[in-house]
């Protein structure tokens, strides 16, 4: 056991580049980012430091759910937590429980020691922040996919220096406060779909047939939309849908 700041780190976790064991062979890897300039930078840096991974791109969370579900045996799936869908951690706990054979890593341009902790605390396997060179990254799959923890070496600053460099609390959240206060509008297509069919009292397993995918894919669109609406159950959700789509025509 190690410490870094005043949080203690369990044997398995990797800090920065302290540890240079790695086990990538044949690795099969998901990059989910709506930036697709960034999305493309990390996938050839990764096919240049491990170039026997097969790397699958995907620009929203729509695009890595129907990724994972198509693909068999992805070894580690590389998220951006504000991609489309994506709206809040706890969409991506259920995505993770939906696929537990598969590792976990959140890229972000985010580095405040909250953040990367609130990430760990839910099960993710890694977090990759953006500034760091593609060196630090290919490093941090490679640990990633050896079974290891990794967290980058910026977490070792002392709390004081995270309180000076501290961004303001976040508030895009604030809304989620209060029931029935998400907006349809920022659901990503597919979730759209699922809500409609949601509304009209479909079960998992009828909307996943009737939209073609899996029903392990249905539960976690079906989760998404109601965190994202702030809603307690699908009745609740075709009540603010109808409303939603009076105001549209109206």
């Amino acid at each position: 056991m190690s410490i870094i700041g005043e949080w203690e780190v369990p044997a398995g976790f990797l800090v920065g580049n302290r540890v240079t064991r790695w086990g990538s062979c044949m690795a099969r890897i998901v990059i989910a980012d709506d930036h697709g300039l960034y999305r493309r930078g990390l996938r050839l840096a990764l096919m240049a430091g491990i170039p026997s991974a097969e790397i699958f791109e995907a620009s929203c969370f729509d695009a890595a759910v129907n990724l994972l579900e198509e693909q068999a045996s992805i070894d580690l799936a590389i998220l951006d937590l504000n991609m489309p869908g994506l709206f809040h951690q706890e969409v991506l706990s259920d995505f993770m429980a939906a696929y537990p054979d598969t590792r976990f890593a959140i890229v972000s341009g985010d580095d405040s020691r909250s953040e990367i902790l609130t990430a760990l605390s839910i099960g993710l396997h890694g977090y990759i922040v953006k500034s760091q060179s593609d060196e630090e990254v290919v490093l941090a799959v490679n640990e990633i996919l050896a079974g290891r923890i990794y967290v980058p070496s910026l977490l070792s600053r002392t709390s004081a220096d995270q309180r000076s460099h501290a961004p303001p609390p976040p508030v895009q959240n604030a809304s989620r406060r209060h029931e029935g206060s998400g907006d349809v509008a920022r659901l990503t297509s597919r979730q759209k779909d699922v809500l409609k069919l949601m509304a009209e009292g479909y079960s998992n397993k009828e909307i996943a047939r009737n939209l073609d995918i899996a029903e392990a894919t249905t539960k976690i669109h079906a989760a998404a939309v109601l965190r994202e609406l702030g809603v307690r159950n699908r009745t609740e959700a075709a009540v603010l849908l109808q409303s939603w789509l009076t105001r549209q025509a109206s």
